[in-house]
């Protein structure tokens, strides 16, 4: 088997195993951050590859598929960390697209790929992810909604990238009385 299958299903068994770990709550974003350098065992921004963008497009379009969900390229920081997404999710989230085409050589080879295959490709700023997977530590959690959780899975690698996965919950607020599920145990609220 060649590299670029073997890192293709790798990226499908570590997308099953988060379908088993977390529930996705259809029609949110999931983002995407991938260094194609880093996969190849190069040092990230280095030596970008279409190809690898492209084993690695199919898996992430049949997971957001399956759970009906948004997918979000983050492109690197020669566009500022920018997203490249279907104009009608930015229509959906009242988010205003900017100027700029991802390429290989400014925004990186997985979202210029994405953006060739999406049928109305549009770049954003910033979006409010439920959960995503960074692949080669390319830092997507300016794109997560607060308050992100690790994912552990038993694929820890993509290729030579090491791969973080993330959830999110709502924040916790209140003090030692408040209540956070309908199923804790409800105590009597002992007011002094």
């Amino acid at each position: 088997m060649d590299a670029l299958n073997l890192w293709g299903l790798q990226l499908e068994e570590l997308l099953s195993e988060i379908s088993e770990q977390i529930h996705l709550e259809p029609g949110g974003f999931f983002v995407v951050g991938c260094s194609t350098s880093e996969v190849a065992g190069k040092r990230i921004g280095t030596s970008g590859a279409l190809e690898i963008g492209e084993t690695l497009y199919s898996p992430l379009k049949n997971f957001a598929d399956k759970h009906h969900l948004h997918l979000a390229f983050q492109g690197c920081e020669h566009i500022n960390r920018a997203l490249t997404i279907e104009k009608k999710s930015a229509k959906l989230f009242n988010l205003d697209p900017v100027s700029v085409i991802p390429s290989a050589q400014a925004g990186g080879s997985m979202s210029a790929y994405a953006y060739e295959q999406m049928s109305d490709p549009v770049v954003v700023e910033e979006i409010e992810a439920q959960a995503g997977i960074d692949i080669g530590q390319t830092l997507i959690g300016m794109h997560l909604k607060r308050v992100a959780i690790p994912i552990r899975t038993s694929i820890e690698k993509v290729g030579n990238a090491v791969v973080t996965i993330a959830t999110t919950r709502p924040k916790l607020i209140g003090g030692e009385r408040a209540i956070f599920s309908k199923t804790e145990p409800e105590e009597e609220n002992n007011i002094i």
